[in-house]
């Protein structure tokens, strides 16, 4: 198949209209910003940091919940943070969200996360739904445990990226979550991740940071 400029922009707009956009709305001609307007969060509380051991911080990106619904696979953000939580919960451990504004990048995120946590675990996850287990004290790009492929996880991957979020937490022996590899998902879905990073990227509010979040 051969690649045009013509190709790229129905994939774009059908990416776009996909995302929710109006029709009357796909085109980016002329525009430096996904969505129109950047959120305010100037009243919401700043994150603290937490002082219970068996507390696991969610870290969820700027756009969750409000620009982005659902993940690049169309799982409803609503549901992952549920299921998330309940695999904290079921091993006996105390999940707490939070909105993070100054990073898109799923390792700074969850690293901040678990500087933030009681217990010094924390999970970061991006809109489009990757995620990462990581611990306070690691590097960045030193994380406990990666889910990049986005487009192939389930409810029940995150149920169970919160069980073994809580395990770490406990000390216990944790089994690696396995995870489905399809090469074709990258080139099926670069387009979509393309425009979910930019979308959640420009919600960022560095001067705000990191706010409590539970989004009803």
């Amino acid at each position: 198949m051969q690649i045009s400029e013509d190709l790229i922009k129905q994939i774009t707009n059908a990416v776009l209209q996909e995302m929710g956009q109006s029709a009357n709305s796909t085109s980016l001609v002329g525009k430096d910003r996904i969505n129109p307007k950047r959120t305010s969060y100037a009243n919401y509380k700043k994150a603290a940091k937490g002082t219970n051991p068996k507390e696991v911080v969610i870290g969820v990106g700027a756009a969750f919940q409000r620009e982005i619904k659902r993940t690049i696979c169309n799982i409803p953000l609503d549901e992952v943070l549920e299921n998330l939580k309940a695999g904290i919960e079921e091993e006996g451990m105390v999940p707490r969200v939070v909105k993070i504004l100054d990073t898109s990048d799923v390792c700074f995120m969850a690293l901040e996360a678990a500087k933030l946590s009681g217990s010094g675990i924390g999970i970061g996850i991006q809109s489009k739904g990757t995620t990462v287990i990581h611990q306070k004290d690691l590097y960045p790009l030193s994380n406990l445990e990666l889910f990049p492929q986005a487009p192939l996880m389930t409810l029940d991957t995150y149920r169970k990226i919160g069980q073994n979020a809580a395990k770490y937490v406990k000390g216990e022996q944790v089994i690696p979550i396995p995870c489905t590899n399809d090469p074709m998902s990258r080139p099926k879905y670069q387009v979509k991740a393309a425009l979910m990073h930019i979308a959640e990227t420009e919600q960022l509010d560095p001067e705000i940071g990191i706010i409590e979040w539970e989004e009803k």
